[in-house]
Order: C-alpha cells, then structure tokens, then sequence
C-alpha cells in the first residue's frame, strides 16, 4: 500500500464554498509544482493559479497546502487543494491529477494508509469512524476520546505491564538453576501475583463500562401492548413526527416502525409495534405480533401500554396510563401518566427517558468500548486470569503471551486484515 499516489474530494457534497482536494503518495509534491508552479512552504496556505499540464487550461484560483511526510495525516507526502466548491472545478482538477497519473482513492484509503504508516492505530481509527457518524453530543465526545487516543494510551500501560511480567517469568526460567533470581523454578516471583491481579482489575473496570453499540445505535425503547392502546399516537409524540399512522381500526399497525431522535443529546430509537392480542389476528398481523414480541425482548426498555402484570417480563418495563386524558389503560397507582393528545405527562415521560439512558450508556466524554474492542479486552483478562492460577512457570509464560497477543488486537498489532477491510470501509471516500 501507498505505492501509488491518490486523490479525492475530501469535503461535503458539491457545489457548495469550497471543495479541498486530498492527495497523498510519493507524487504528491511533483503534482503539486506542475499545477500550481510550485512548492508553497510546509503547511503554510498559498493562494496558486492551478494550470492543467496537459493544455495550459486555467484549472482554478486555490489555495495550496503541502505537507511532506512522514509528519502528515497519512504519513506519506500530502497536498491539500482548498477550490472553489463547484462540480466542474472539481471536476475540472479530477481530469488533470488522473492525467498525470494518480487514480482516485477508495473508501477510507487516507485512513488506512495513516494506519499502515503508524500515525493512528486500530483503537483511534474505530473512534475516528465514530466521529464521522456521530449525531449527538453524546456520541461526539465520546467517538472524540477514542479518536484522540485514550484507549490506546491505557493500552500501551496494559501491554507494558504485560511485558514487565513477562521479563519475571523468563528470568525465573532462565536463571533459576543459576541462583541468580529469587524463586524455584516452579515458584512465582515475589509479587508477581499482586501485580496480576491488580492488572486484572483494571481490565475488569473497563469491561464493566457501558458498551458502544448502544451509544451508537442509541438507547432502545419499546412500545408494546393490545390494539388502540394508543402506542403510535404515543411514539408520533415521543419522535415529534407523524411517522406512525394512528385509526381507531384495530390491528393498523402490522410492522414494525423505528425512529431516531435526540432527547438532551442523548440518542435514542423509539419503536412502535404491532397490538399484541391472542385472538382475531388475520396472517399479515400475526406477523407484526411476532416481530413485535421479538422487538420487546432485544429493548433496553419497554413502555407497556395496557392492563397491569400482562407486559413482557424479561425486560425493563415502565407501565404508562396512555390515554389518560380519557381513562385509558394504566389502574396501576405506579404507572406515568400521559396523554399524547393533550401533551399531559409527556414531559415527565422524556425526561424520566433520558434519566434512565443516562445509567446505560457512557458519561460525557467517556471511552466506550465496541464489541470487538471487549472481546480482545475480555480475551487478555481470562488470559491473565489463567496465569495467575497457574504455578507452572512455563505455562505461565504461555498464558501471559496470550495477554499480550489480545492486546496487541486491540489496537491492530496483530494480524486484522478482513476485519480492517470492512472497518475502512465505512469511511468516505477522501477520508
């Protein structure tokens, strides 16, 4: 990789003020001088006439950056041209930077060349896609402290940590015939147990934080319960549209309907579900019935709109008195009460919402690990947890390069590549 020179748009869909063409490879500055005549200084902005070599065709009037490397996004020479942000332009300059022979990046190459090259690693990519994808403030600070190395850092402790275990071990190994080193060859050295677990619980801290997916795919709620119980007029209130159709007609909502919103920064995605009833169900509702029983058993919460103790019990489950406003379901004393036609309670409603996400998903500015993150996490802790219960040295040994191996995943040192593929995939091209 990076043999070859690249080039993309790396701003937001055209036209719109500006556009900043991305290149970056080993022929970025030659490219550079033949269409702005010139090298400007190292990250210094110089306003250049861009020329087409092939014609002399005035391209445009830009700006033009150049940053050689290895100190740049991607670790290898890169130039920025800041255009106008005009579709024949770009186009325009496109045409020239393939005439002289650079080809157009993939999805998410300037990324994974900045990987590749050592200027970000695995942990900080997944948050930089997390920054792209962000919606909320929420997720923005969070994706921010991944981006900008938390995770890594405390990964480079764990690994040292690791690695200063290891030394003990090898040098009982080696040295223990020699007299050199405290301990018999199938004793641990002194302390070696106290510094195991203490690495131990500080795996299991970060385990126990809550987990990505749902900072990302936001806090589910449900809204489950028997026909008109008023669960779509609820959810168009709960998402302040009127995405859900709502008709006194029994059975009108026969799928499922999801939506996204933001309550106070926090994501969320509200669920309306078919009206769940034993009896008189033609076949395309019994279908939405069953989706709709599988939706409340995968909700972070669920709002059950109907008779009390009849609601999904494997789940976290509120009980609101919908339809209060006409004394709708809901006799138990505990239940909200809420009213989506007068707007009764639903204040009360969100913010006891948000309330409860907030103890589900990270704090403000909190690393949050992803699946993957976890299980390689989860893999150097059983390891450690093996080594520690073990007296044979060398197995010891062989469960600590267990450790050091899973964390060496965690920030892509180990091998990943089809995992890398569909990772730099989300990204944009130019990015």
């Amino acid at each position: 990789m990076g043999g070859d020179t690249i080039f993309a748009l790396g701003s937001g869909q055209l036209p719109a003020a500006l556009g900043v063409m991305r290149i970056s490879g080993p022929a970025a500055g030659f490219v550079l001088e033949r269409l702005a005549g010139g090298m400007p200084l190292p990250r210094r902005a110089s306003l250049r006439r861009l020329t087409d070599p092939r014609d002399g065709a005035v391209l445009d009037h830009a700006l033009a950056l150049w940053f050689p490397g290895p100190n740049s996004a991607t670790g290898e020479d890169c130039a920025e041209l800041h255009l106008h942000g005009g579709r024949a332009v770009a186009a325009a300059v496109e045409s020239a930077l393939a005439g002289l022979g650079l080809r157009k990046a993939e999805p998410g190459e300037f990324t994974r060349r900045g990987f590749a090259n050592g200027r970000l690693d695995l942990a900080q990519v997944e948050g930089l896609a997390d920054v792209l994808a962000a919606e909320t403030e929420l997720q923005r600070r969070s994706a921010q402290a991944m981006a900008g190395g938390v995770l890594s850092r405390a990964a480079d402790a764990w690994r040292s940590a690791v690695l200063a275990l290891s030394a003990q071990i090898e040098a009982s190994l080696d040295f223990a015939d020699e007299g050199d080193v405290d301990g018999e060859a199938e004793t641990l050295p002194p302390g070696f147990d106290d510094a195991a677990a203490a690495l131990i619980a500080t795996l299991s801290e970060w385990l126990d934080r809550p987990r990505a997916e749902p900072l990302r795919e936001g806090f589910r709620v449900v809204l489950a319960g028997p026909p008109n119980a008023g669960k779509s007029s609820l959810f168009n209130a709960l998402v302040e549209s009127e995405a859900a159709i709502i008709s006194a007609e029994p059975g009108t909502t026969r799928d499922v309907l999801v939506a996204g919103v933001a309550l106070g920064g926090i994501p969320f995605s509200f669920v309306d579900t078919a009206g769940l009833r034993d009896e008189g169900a033609g076949e395309i509702e019994a279908i939405g019935i069953a989706r709709a029983r599988a939706e409340a058993e995968r909700a972070d919460l669920v709002l059950w709109l109907g008779p009390e103790g009849l609601g999904p019990s494997d789940r976290p489950l509120w009980e609101i008195a919908a339809q209060c406003d006409r004394g709708g379901f809901g006799k138990n004393p505990g239940a909200l009460r809420v009213s989506a036609l007068s707007g009764e309670g639903l204040a009360a409603l969100r913010d006891a919402l948000m309330t409860a996400a907030r103890s589900s998903l990270p704090a403000l500015g909190a690393v949050a690990l992803n699946r993957r993150q976890a299980e390689c996490l989860g893999n150097a802790r059983a390891a450690l947890t093996a080594a520690l219960a073990e007296r044979d040295t060398l197995l010891v040994a062989e469960c600590l390069r267990l450790a050091r191996r899973a964390i060496d995943a965690l920030v892509g040192r180990a091998d990943t590549e089809a995992m890398l593929d569909t990772l730099f995939g989300r990204f944009c091209i130019g990015k």
